[in-house]
C-alpha cells in the first residue's frame, strides 16, 4: 500500500510545473470558491475570492480545464481536499487535476477515465483517492497522481448522479430510482461490486445529492415526500419528512453535512435552502432559507464555518455563487454573493481554504 509521502513523491513533476515562491506560505490563506462553466465545447473552472470583512465574494480567474463539459441532473463535479482537488470533464471522458499552491489555484492537466468508461457526471475525494461515477462505471484513481486503482464496478444503468465516499462503503445514487451500495477494500478504494439497495416507496423518487456522516449515508429522494433519508452501512433506509408541500412545490435536491448534526440541502423548486437534523437513525426538517434563484450544487467548508451554494439567478443574470456564515447552531448568514460573469449556469461547487 502506498504511503502518504510516496504519493506525493510520485507527484513531483506536477508541483513543480506550479511551485511557489517561499514567501507565500507567509501570505494570508484566502478562501476560495471554485465552481465550473460545464460547457460542452470548452469546460472552465472559475475561482472566486471570500472577503468576509468586506462581505464580498470576488472573481479572480477562469481556468480552462482542458476538456469538454456537458453534464446535468449531477452534482459533486468540483472537489476540493487540502491542496488538491478534481473537476470532471463530462464531454471528454477525463478529470482535471486542480492545484492549491499558496493563493493560487491551478489546472495540472487530464486524467482519462479507465479503459471504456464514459462520461463522468461526479467526482469525491477522500485519503489520497478520487472516486469518479460515469454513465457506466464507477472507479477509483490515486489522487493526485491520476492512475486507476482497485476495481472498476460496472453500472447497467446510464442515470447517476452522484457518488460520496464514507468510511467502509461508497454510494451512488442514480435518478432512475436506485441507490448503490460500493463496498471499499482495506486500501480505500472500490472494491469491484455494488448493491442495488431497497428503499421504501415514499423516499424513492429520483435520488440525488448525497454526503456521509462518518459511515452513514444521507441523501435525498428528491420528488418523494420524504425527501430525506438516512442509510446506515447495512443498508437500513430511515426516511425522514422533507419541507410541505412536497415535490412540485419543494424537493430538496442537493446535499452538504454541516457541523454536528446538521445536513444543508438545495431546494430547487423552492429555491431555498432546506436545513435537516439528524441522530443515525432519524432526522426531522428544520427550515428553509430563501435564495434569489434555483439552486444547482451545494457545499461546506472543511472547517464547516462556511457554505456555498451555486444558483441560476431569477432575475436572468445567469449562474451566481452565495456564500454563508454559520453560525455555533447551524443557522446561517448570508456572507457574500459573487457578480454575474457572463455565465448561463455552474456546475459544482468546492471551497479551497
Amino acid at each position: 500500500m502506498k504511503t502518504h509521502l510516496s504519493r506525493v513523491s510520485g507527484f513531483v513533476s506536477i508541483l513543480l510545473l506550479f511551485a511557489a515562491s517561499a514567501a507565500a506560505a507567509d501570505r494570508p490563506h484566502n478562501l476560495f470558491v471554485v465552481t465550473s462553466t460545464n460547457d460542452p465545447t470548452g469546460n472552465s473552472v472559475v475561482v472566486f475570492k471570500l472577503n468576509p470583512a468586506a462581505s464580498t465574494l470576488t472573481y479572480v480567474n477562469t481556468l480552462p480545464t482542458g476538456g469538454n463539459g456537458g453534464a446535468s441532473g449531477n452534482a459533486g463535479a468540483v472537489q476540493f481536499a487540502d491542496s488538491f482537488g478534481a473537476v470532471v470533464n463530462y464531454g471528454s471522458n477525463n478529470i482535471s487535476r486542480l492545484l492549491r499552491e499558496g493563493n493560487a489555484i491551478s489546472v495540472g492537466g487530464t486524467v482519462a477515465l479507465a479503459s471504456k468508461c464514459l462520461a463522468p457526471a461526479s467526482v469525491a475525494l477522500k485519503q489520497w483517492h478520487a472516486f469518479v461515477v460515469g454513465s457506466n462505471c464507477a472507479e477509483t484513481h490515486a489522487w493526485p497522481e491520476g492512475g486507476v486503482e482497485g476495481s472498476v464496478v460496472s453500472l447497467t444503468d446510464s442515470s447517476s448522479a452522484q457518488i460520496a465516499v464514507g468510511e467502509s462503503w461508497a454510494a451512488v445514487t442514480q435518478t432512475s430510482g436506485s441507490l448503490l451500495q460500493l463496498p471499499l477494500t482495506a486500501d480505500g478504494a472500490l472494491a469491484g461490486t455494488s448493491v442495488s439497495l431497497t428503499l421504501p416507496t415514499d423516499a424513492n423518487n429520483t435520488p440525488l445529492g448525497e454526503a456521509f456522516w462518518g459511515n452513514t449515508l444521507a441523501f435525498n429522494p428528491a420528488h418523494s415526500p420524504n425527501s430525506f433519508a438516512l442509510v446506515n452501512p447495512s443498508g437500513t433506509v430511515f426516511p425522514v419528512l422533507g419541507p410541505q408541500p412536497a415535490y412540485p412545490s419543494n424537493a430538496p435536491c442537493w446535499l452538504a453535512k454541516g457541523p454536528g448534526n446538521i445536513w444543508y440541502s438545495g431546494n430547487s423548486p423552492g429555491q431555498s435552502i432546506s436545513i435537516f437534523f439528524s441522530d443515525g437513525q432519524g432526522g426531522a426538517f428544520y427550515k428553509s432559507v430563501s435564495l434569489p434563484g434555483t439552486p444547482t450544487d451545494i457545499t461546506v467548508s472543511p472547517d464547516k464555518k462556511w457554505l456555498a451554494v451555486i444558483y441560476t439567478a431569477s432575475n436572468g443574470t445567469g449562474g451566481i455563487v452565495s456564500v454563508f456564515s454559520i453560525d455555533p447552531y447551524g443557522d446561517l448568514t448570508l456572507a457574500a454573493t459573487s457578480s454575474p460573469v457572463g455565465i448561463t449556469s455552474f456546475n459544482g461547487v468546492a471551497i479551497s481554504e
